[in-house]
């Protein structure tokens, strides 16, 4: 601690004659003392200068004082400088700690994909806001955020580094709110239970606002294919996310414990093995516990045999990478015509049903005529129904649809799905009018806005009943519970990764898909436009895969399957449950720093520990006589 400079002034003397003055002893320095000492007995009194005239006063004031203050100002300048290093070097560490855990996230997600970062992400912020204020503890989240979203995020920056930028800053300001949540669920009992609560609470309103959410990077996504992937089959991604935050706060509670006993007496140091087992082993269970959760994959009804077409597109990313009106259409015909040389040459089997992904129909079918003459015949050269992404007209003016259709050689069945999640800004735009004028590009690249849709993706074909849902949707849980709550035996994300070029989002998107076959219990494809497309089992297994931007084929027979997992049954209760214990913690949290008197347990959930032999507690005592 350094101390505070004096900011005295040595006592001037004045008289209002020409009298000599008293004379007085030579100053000696001050002694350090150890308390504060009343004046003594024995002391002299100093005598008491005569007050000066004002005449004498004026003469002499301004001839004192200005150098004082000059020297005052000189003084307090360094000080000032002093103060604000001092700061800097004890706020830059917690900083750094905020962002390698944002970091360590990031690198839990694919395309790394390390997954056992991800608690330990979660390890170092709550380590790092644990007791702070929560202002404080807000700027560190947002640090956190910051390095874990603008990394996760920088596919978006096709559209423009300004886009990317603000969605990054968007939705670290949200994942912040763990940070406080955190700091107050950790003056409670059992705080690494609660820590996962509060988590599941930060990705729940993520998902929903604002525009409806964007649930892109939560912590259950990181977790596709680790021994944790089978709880999804119990409570689905939220589940999941709050055992991987328990586990990592589990950890914190270890560490904490670890540092607390390094300075304990060595009474207390006989405790250590029973205190630091409890969270190491609570730690363990929770990363082995989805081990023993059974994942069934065996066929219920049968099986269905589906190709996947992967067409590809002229361009890796960029916001024209589908090239010119119809060209992505012919490529995915053409795929469907090497498909059906497979199956005549004897290498591939028939397929039951053909998959194509989303805008592989980028003219709307139903008003070109040579758009709908080229889905009749893939489906006539594959012979087996066409699952189609079309972009539909209207209705009204500068208003179009996104959809996957079932195309025969017949023509259109009438079985169609609209994505019911436009994603804002990039889909549509919220209030366009103020928009447009205030960013000329957006009236050209997006003269439309996509209108939602308001059905399940539950469609019919080659007898059974497929789960379709479009691109980003597969983030969203109710949106592909409602696919398998309406029969679907076997599901389909739709996708198109053109325009993303090689920044992660397909291996991000590959990995909800995982998930989600684990969570419902049901086979899934992935089928995109540049990849990665993928087929997956019911327990979450990959297939067969392609790689990124080239042509690829993709056949299996899947098994088709009704039972519901237990995720599916319990439907949105996980989460309203770990929601409403993640609230009420934050509530008890801010109630007992209110209320806890003087000299109670800190909010770490531990004593304070009395001072070691070796160290004093500063105390201020009035000397004794000398």
């Amino acid at each position: 601690m350094t101390p505070t400079p004096a900011t005295g002034s040595p006592t001037a003397q004045a008289t209002g004659d020409t009298a000599a003055a008293p004379t007085q002893p030579a100053a000696v320095p001050p002694q350090p003392r150890t308390g504060i000492e009343p004046p003594r007995a024995s002391d002299p009194s100093p005598p008491t200068p005569a007050a000066p005239t004002p005449a004498a006063a004026t003469a002499t004031e301004p001839d004192r004082t200005e150098p004082n203050q000059a020297g005052q100002a000189g003084k307090e300048r360094p000080a000032r400088r002093t103060r604000r290093r001092a700061t800097l070097r004890r706020r830059t560490p917690p900083a750094l700690a905020a962002l390698l855990g944002g970091a360590l996230l990031y690198l839990a997600t694919p395309p790394v994909g390390a997954w056992p970062l991800a608690p330990i992400a979660v390890t170092v912020l709550t380590l790092t806001v644990r007791g702070r204020r929560l202002r404080a503890s807000y700027a560190l989240g947002l640090l956190f955020g910051l390095a874990f979203c603008l990394p996760l995020l920088r596919f978006v920056s096709f559209v423009g580094a300004d886009a990317w930028i603000a969605l990054a800053v968007a939705e670290a300001a949200i994942l912040a709110l763990v940070a406080p949540a955190t700091t107050l669920v950790w003056r409670l009992p059992a705080p690494w239970l609660w820590t996962g609560a509060v988590w599941v609470a930060q990705e729940a309103l993520r998902g929903r606002a604002p525009f409806g959410g964007f649930p892109w990077g939560r912590l259950a996504f990181t977790q596709s294919d680790s021994p944790l992937t089978g709880l999804a089959a119990l409570g689905g991604a939220p589940l999941l996310t709050a055992v991987v935050a328990a586990t990592g706060a589990l950890l914190a509670l270890a560490i904490t414990h670890a540092h607390t006993l390094a300075r304990a007496t060595t009474g207390h140091r006989r405790t250590a093995p029973r205190r630091l087992a409890a969270p190491l082993l609570g730690a363990t269970a929770l990363t082995l516990a989805g081990l023993l959760v059974p994942l069934p994959t065996t066929a219920e009804h049968g099986t269905l045999t589906v190709a996947a077409i992967q067409g590809n597109v002229p361009a890796d990313g960029g916001i024209h990478a589908l090239g010119r009106a119809f060209q992505v259409t012919a490529n995915h015909v053409a795929g469907t015509r090497r498909l059906a040389a497979d199956v005549a040459a004897g290498r591939r089997p028939a397929p039951d049903l053909v998959l194509w992904p989303e805008n592989s129909s980028d003219l709307d079918p139903q008003r070109d005529p040579t758009v709908a003459a080229a889905l009749r015949g893939a489906a006539r050269t594959a012979g087996a129904p066409v699952l189609v992404g079309a972009v539909l007209d209207g209705p009204g003016p500068r208003h179009v649809r996104n959809a996957g259709m079932i195309w025969t050689a017949d023509g259109f069945t009438g079985q169609m799905y609209v994505k019911q999640h436009p994603v804002p800004f990039a889909e549509y735009l919220p209030g366009r009018a103020l928009l447009t004028r205030l960013i000329g590009r957006f009236a050209n690249e997006m003269p439309s806005d996509f209108l939602p849709g308001h059905s399940p993706g539950a469609l019919h074909a080659a007898g059974t009943t497929i789960g379709d849902v479009i691109c980003f949707e597969v983030a969203y849980d109710d949106l592909v519970r409602d696919t398998v709550d309406h029969g679907a035996q076997i599901l389909v994300i739709q996708t198109n990764n053109a325009s993303f070029g090689r920044k992660g989002e397909s291996q991000q998107q590959l990995a909800m898909s995982r998930l989600r076959a684990v969570e419902h219990g049901r086979a899934t494809v992935q089928v995109s436009t540049s990849g990665e497309s993928a087929l997956i089992a019911p327990d979450g297994t990959l297939l067969a895969k392609t790689g990124l931007y080239e042509p690829g084929v993709l056949t299996a027979a899947l098994p088709r399957r009704t039972s519901q997992t237990l995720a599916d049954r319990a439907g949105i209760v996980p989460e309203a449950v770990l929601l409403t214990l993640g609230l009420g913690a934050m509530m008890a949290g801010v109630i007992r720093r209110r209320t806890r008197p003087t000299g109670d347990p800190d909010h770490t959930g531990t004593t304070p520990q009395a001072p070691r032999p070796h160290e004093t507690t500063p105390t201020v005592t009035p000397a004794g006589p000398a």
